[in-house]
Parts: C-alpha cells; sequence; structure tokens
C-alpha cells in the first residue's frame, strides 16, 4: 500500500468508478480507460486540469475546503466517503499502540454475551479480529474456517459464499469498513500484513479494495444458510465499546414471531444440547 499519496489513490479510484452519464456528459466515443478523464473532474471541479493532476500524484497535498466540497459533488461521494477524503487530506496525528499489549476482549463484556442464551453477539478488534464469541455465535458460525477474522472467513473460506447468502455485499460492506476503519493509517503493520495476504489470496479482495469505497454503517440486515437450521435474516448491529478502543461489541437479532426468530431459537437448543 503507497501510504504516500493516499488522496492521489482514493481520487482516481474514484474518477474511475464516475461514468459521463453520472454527471451530465455526453460520451464522446470509445475510452481507454473507465469513468471520468481528469480534465473531466478538474473542469467539473473547477480547478485547472494541472492542479488536479497535482493532487492525483502527490504533488498538491493541501486541497482547500472549496475544492474538496466540489470533489465530493463532482464524485458523488458519499458522507462515508466524503468524511474519509477530508482524513486522507488533513489526516490527525497518529497515537502508536504498544505492540506488546495484545488486544482482548474485557472480562465483564465477555461476561455479558455469554448470558444472553438466544442471542449471537461476538466482540471484534479494530481490524476485525473475533476476540470472543458466545455460544450463539459459536453455533451460528460453527464449522467454519478461519473465524478468527470476518476478513478471512469471507474471503478465504469457500463456504462463505454459501453460508452468506448476499455474499458479494457483504464482502464489499467488509471491505467498505475496513477502509473507514484505517483511514490514512495503512501503516499499521497488522493491516499491512492483513491486507498483504487478503490480496494475495483473493481476486475479489483485490478488486473490490481497489475501488476505495468507504462505508461505516453499524446497522445491516444479513442473511445467512445454516447447515442445521436454514435460512435466517437476522438484524446486524455493531456497537463502540468505549473503553476499549477500536473494539465492537457486534449482535445479531432476528424480527420476533418471524421464521428467523423460530429458526433462531431452535439454534439455541440445539446448541445448549450440545454444551457439555
Amino acid at each position: 500500500m503507497d501510504s504516500d499519496n493516499l488522496l492521489g489513490e482514493f481520487l482516481r479510484a474514484r474518477r474511475e468508478l464516475t461514468t459521463p452519464e453520472q454527471v451530465g456528459l455526453l460520451p464522446a466515443g470509445s475510452r481507454r480507460t473507465p469513468g471520468l478523464r481528469r480534465e473531466e473532474v478538474a473542469m467539473l471541479a473547477g480547478v485547472s486540469t494541472d492542479y488536479y493532476i497535482r493532487l492525483e500524484q502527490g504533488r498538491e497535498r493541501h486541497p482547500s475546503e472549496r475544492v474538496l466540497g466540489a470533489l465530493m459533488q463532482v464524485l458523488n461521494l458519499s458522507a462515508d466517503a466524503s468524511a474519509h477524503m477530508h482524513r486522507l487530506a488533513h489526516p490527525w496525528p497518529l497515537r502508536p499502540s504498544p505492540a506488546d499489549q495484545p488486544d482482548r476482549a474485557k472480562p465483564a463484556v465477555v461476561r455479558l454475551i455469554r448470558s444472553w442464551p438466544y442471542t449471537p453477539a461476538i466482540v471484534t478488534s479494530r481490524w476485525m479480529d473475533v476476540l470472543a464469541s458466545n455460544q450463539m455465535a459459536d453455533a451460528l458460525y460453527e464449522g467454519l474456517e478461519h473465524r478468527d477474522n470476518l476478513l478471512r472467513l469471507i474471503f478465504l473460506n469457500p463456504a462463505s459464499r454459501r453460508f452468506y447468502r448476499d455474499w458479494d455485499e457483504c464482502a464489499r460492506s467488509k471491505v467498505a469498513q475496513l477502509r473507514a476503519i484505517a483511514g490514512a493509517d495503512l501503516d499499521d503493520p497488522y493491516l499491512t500484513d492483513l491486507v498483504g495476504e487478503l490480496s494475495l489470496k483473493s481476486k475479489d479482495f483485490r478488486r473490490m479494495w481497489a475501488r476505495h469505497d468507504v462505508s461505516s454503517h453499524n446497522v445491516a440486515t444479513k442473511r445467512f444458510r445454516h447447515h442445521d437450521v436454514g435460512d435466517l435474516t437476522l438484524t446486524y448491529e455493531m456497537f463502540n465499546i468505549n473503553d476499549s478502543p477500536g473494539q465492537k461489541l457486534i449482535v445479531f437479532q432476528a424480527e420476533p414471531g418471524s421464521p428467523s426468530a423460530h429458526a433462531l431459537d431452535l439454534l439455541g437448543s440445539l446448541a445448549a444440547l450440545a454444551s457439555p
């Protein structure tokens, strides 16, 4: 990852994903590269082509708020993507975390989630390592390899394409979350290793990472296919653990009275029978 030109990489990726039709331009014959041309972005943003080229190449690193706002409009950026672009243009000072302090879930949080007999819940680290899970979450993910990290589970386990009924959407969402979490901190050694491993082993991850999508959505609907109880549609909600920076509490719930709620109850009963 080129951490010296994060803003330029982001702008180039989003430019290549924006079509002339999206910004009201008439297509002008075939194009050698996808998306908008640099001169088109510059024209629409009200800056010179030379200035915009310097932005993409990393030779201009201090765009004004006016320029960032214009680029946000031209590239049709979401609120999350716009906030991400601002962080890349004006990165926050990074506070290094001690390498000798492993990420662990707080015992009180572990006790809390393990007191929920019918609600799957897990605790994850900043980079989506699973730090703790309760009996219901273990039953939900039972039999799946790479459960130690949600990104490895999605991209390195072929069985995940059946487990996640909307695999492509789930995969894109996880990569976009990783971009949002990382921000300008792409030099973090663990992140570098994780992205390197996934890029080497998964062409789908490489393709999605190169898009520079960004999302910080904490609530979503997930559809699963479990080998024992069948299809489930669950609400997936993430909560920050305030005194453990970067850690998330993830909780899964079914709509009361729905077939998924009955399937979740059955999964809880099977998990209780299987526990020693």
